[in-house]
């Protein structure tokens, strides 16, 4: 049956949370924490005031700065009022002292909840996406669409900047730099144009940018890439790591334990490589195997990491499914954008139901394979092409 002309479809429900466009003066919309599932429901509102007499009202003062004070705080009645039978002369009243301005001591979260702050009362977190018309395997874009909607649903607002061939940027100017995955014709174009690139993130990271990376990113970051065809791919050596191409692919769902500070907590993604990484001294993994490959199929362990340089073989993409993860880098990069410590960065907690299923999803299918690897000959899969 044909849809009769002039009749509108019926809406789509919306969605778990908003979309906020990415403009740094409006505020956000905070209809997702109106979810009757919420775990963290809003603070009680304040109590209205009762509303005001004629007598109160001709008597009341007429400036703006006045009616804003008495909006703010309601003084309440004194009990001789309440109490005496004879009213007395109602005089002009006086507004409530405005709080103070003072700053917050150092110690005070500075990151609050939507419903508290606005998104002007936040820097703009300022991301590089490098190479997104040529590294983005595997759904490695939803990683940005993680940082960008986790920020902007607690009110701190997003720059994102696209850095393709050709284009080097100061990447001390941002907070944060995404350098994701791609197969070997892609990765041999990006590495012939990184080299310009390298000498000013190296300087980013010595400043303390925040750098995620995936596959094809973690291996240019290293020294140097060798196919399994011999060709050489010189990297930035920002991570003392090097990586050679091998037999076999590892296409697996995997899981490691990654601690950042005090806290550690499992990341699940999907691996999809056939290089064979080996951590120098002057680098640390990010995480240890649960499931899957790692970085070799052999050390049992997975990534590296350097400074604020966190990088991984995890598709997926790896940030949707890890909010955990997410929150440390958005946490680490505001508080850089703040001039504070990351320690001193407390963000809001989010309704984070249906990432934490989409978590554990992947988790089950990790350990379901545990043990049982999935490698497969990458001539076999891809024609001959690396996915890295």
């Amino acid at each position: 049956m044909t849809q009769s002309k002039g009749v509108k479809p019926a809406a789509p429900e919306p969605p778990h949370k908003p979309a906020p466009k990415i403009v740094a003066v409006r505020p956000l919309p905070t209809d997702y924490q109106l979810d009757p599932v919420d775990p963290f429901p809003s603070p009680p509102a304040a109590p209205r005031r009762a509303r005001k007499s004629k007598l109160d009202s001709t008597a009341a003062p007429t400036n703006s700065a006045s009616k804003s004070a008495a909006r703010s705080t309601a003084a309440p009645k004194p009990a001789s009022m309440a109490q005496s039978a004879a009213p007395e002369p109602v005089g002009p009243l006086e507004p409530a002292p405005a709080p103070p301005s003072a700053p917050a001591p150092p110690s005070a979260p500075m990151i609050r909840a939507t419903r508290l702050s606005h998104s002007r009362d936040h820097k703009s977190l300022r991301i590089a996406h490098l190479y997104p018309s040529l590294l983005n395997v595997a759904g490695d874009g939803g990683n940005l669409i993680a940082i960008q909607r986790r920020a902007q649903w607690r009110g701190i607002p997003v720059d994102v900047v696209a850095v393709e061939k050709g284009e080097t940027p100061d990447f001390r100017k941002f907070d944060v730099v995404l350098f994701h995955g791609g197969q070997d014709v892609e990765m041999a174009i990006v590495a012939a144009d990184f080299a310009r690139k390298s000498p000013s993130l190296r300087s980013a990271v010595d400043e303390g940018v925040v750098v995620f990376a995936v596959c094809a990113g973690l291996q240019l970051l290293g020294h140097r890439y060798v196919s399994n065809a011999g060709e050489e791919m010189l990297g930035a050596g920002i991570l003392d790591l090097e990586t050679r191409g091998g037999p076999q692919r590892f296409m697996q769902h995997a899981a490691c334990e990654v601690t950042i500070g005090d806290v550690t907590e499992t990341v699940v993604g999907f691996e999809n490589h056939s290089g064979l990484t080996t951590l120098g001294p002057g680098c640390q993994p990010l995480g240890r195997m649960v499931a899957g490959a790692g970085n070799n199929g052999r050390d049992g362990l997975e990534g590296a990491r350097f400074r604020n340089v966190f990088a991984t073989y995890l598709h997926g993409p790896c940030l949707p499914k890890n909010p955990w993860l997410t929150d440390q880098l958005i946490r680490i990069a505001v508080g850089r954008a703040e001039g504070i410590s990351p320690a001193k960065v407390a963000l809001a907690p989010l309704n984070d139901d249906l990432e934490r299923r989409a978590h554990e999803v992947a988790l089950n299918k990790a350990m379901t394979n545990r043990g049982h690897r999935t490698a497969l000959e990458p001539a076999k899969l891809v024609r001959g092409q690396r996915i890295g």
